[in-house]
């Protein structure tokens, strides 16, 4: 698979929906994850990353135009030991309660399907980073409905070892926006990851659509020893 600009992919879809990038720093010292959000409504913009913990959560900036929690207010990213959970839904929940008994990444994720948001079914994505005594490996999720078959649920797991330093792979809930709004296709995307965590956190982040872009998560967790360092944007302060 050709590895592809992560700015051009992207600065050139207005609306590729939620997304979550995981790889390796080019200097293969950091493992690296990035969660963003956006938001065509009113309700999906109405949000904030704070932290909470280890992780972070999703906050609503205005409650006063809040109309529908369910499927925008949740925790994208929780740390279990030595596992970084990061996904687009509160089935982050369910892969850390699974994981916890000792279900696998896959197996945890049984129980969830598509999100219930007709006509668009928006897919659950979801990752996993695995640091441990300095290895480092991840695996990404998407579960979906079969081309808008509200009745048909698809599930693909894909899973990096050892992945190449500068490298990483990229998934998003959208192939671009529509109505209803077309769900992603294929594997991740292999892209290119540059920079320090600063450099990283600003070309993601001025590569969004101005307009639709909501929040970014971004992550640098140094593989020697699990320690890590997190920058959080939001458009609404």
């Amino acid at each position: 698979m050709k590895i592809k600009n992560i700015a051009e992919e992207l600065s050139t879809n207005a609306y590729p929906g939620r997304g979550i990038l995981i790889g390796k720093s080019k200097d293969a010292q950091y493992a690296v994850t990035a969660y963003f959000i956006m938001g065509r409504s009113e309700n999906s913009r109405n949000r904030v990353f704070v932290e909470d913990g280890e992780g972070i959560r999703t906050q609503c900036c205005d409650p006063s135009k809040l109309t529908d929690p369910s499927l925008i207010i949740y925790a994208p990213v929780r740390v279990l030991g030595n596992k970084t959970i990061v996904t687009n839904g509160d089935q982050t929940d369910t892969i850390y309660d699974g994981m916890d008994r000792q279900l696998t990444f896959e197996q945890s994720l049984r129980s969830r399907t598509f999100e219930p948001d007709a006509p668009n079914y928006t897919p659950r994505i979801s990752g996993i980073l695995h640091v441990e005594n300095g290895k480092y490996n991840y695996a990404m999720s998407i579960i979906k409905s079969s081309d808008g078959n509200a009745d048909s649920c698809n599930r693909f797991t894909y899973a990096y070892e050892n992945p190449a330093a500068g490298e990483g792979h990229f998934i998003h809930t959208y192939l671009h926006d529509g109505n209803p709004l077309p769900s992603f296709e294929g594997e991740p995307k292999r892209v290119e990851i540059a920079g320090d965590i600063d450099e990283f956190t600003e070309l993601v982040w001025n590569s969004l659509n101005a307009d639709n872009k909501v929040s970014l998560f971004v992550r640098f967790i140094e593989i020697a020893t699990g320690k890590y360092i997190t920058k959080i944007i939001n458009k609404n302060n």
